[in-house]
């Protein structure tokens, strides 16, 4: 994995592949997703060097033109997202002391939000969705104790609702074991 992410979330699937494949002859970067979204979208999400990142974003925004709803770029991305966006992270239900949950409207907006919360305090993030199954929506679980998990969870909101797409943020303290049954 690159020390960098980018992302760009489109309203037309055709765009979305010229955009890719533009941004790939572009930039030296590693395609972490890149697939349909819900509400006929197109998401794509990279990683590479912060240089390259940033060439493969200024690419896409030129060749995606209209058709771009949202785009991201974060350098020296928290080391948590990577691990949170693949739902790999285990955590016991005996160790979550505090649930915190942002939702926002669009994917890349949750990928924001996932980099502002790790970084804002000491918490495990452990579900980041992207706009699957979500009606293009993301989704960003987090988990530590209730101040750390309180604190992340405002940061990442603030950041999120400067740009209109905030959906939710809750923290829930000692959730029951039964409701985590899905998410982990």
């Amino acid at each position: 994995m690159g020390q960098s992410i980018g992302a760009v979330e489109l309203s037309s699937v055709g765009i979305g592949y010229k955009v890719q494949d533009e941004m790939l002859k572009a930039a030296s970067i590693e395609i972490l997703i890149a697939r349909t979204i819900c509400s006929g979208k197109y998401l794509i999400v990279f990683t590479g060097s912060v240089s390259d990142v940033e060439a493969a974003i200024e690419t896409g925004l030129k060749t995606g033109d209209s058709a771009i709803i949202d785009h991201l770029t974060v350098a020296n991305v928290f080391e948590g997202v990577f691990p949170a966006m693949t739902q790999s992270v285990v955590v016991p239900p005996e160790n979550i002391d505090a649930l915190g949950i942002i939702e926002t409207f669009s994917g890349v907006s949750a990928l924001l939000a996932a980099d502002y919360a790790g970084k804002a305090a000491n918490v495990t993030l452990f579900r980041l969705h992207i706009a699957m199954a979500l009606g293009g929506k993301g989704l960003l679980m987090m988990t530590g104790s209730v101040s750390d998990v309180t604190a992340a969870v405002q940061v990442a909101a603030d950041t999120v609702r400067q740009r209109g797409l905030l959906v939710c943020e809750l923290v829930i303290p000692r959730p029951s074991k039964e409701l985590l049954n899905d998410y982990i």
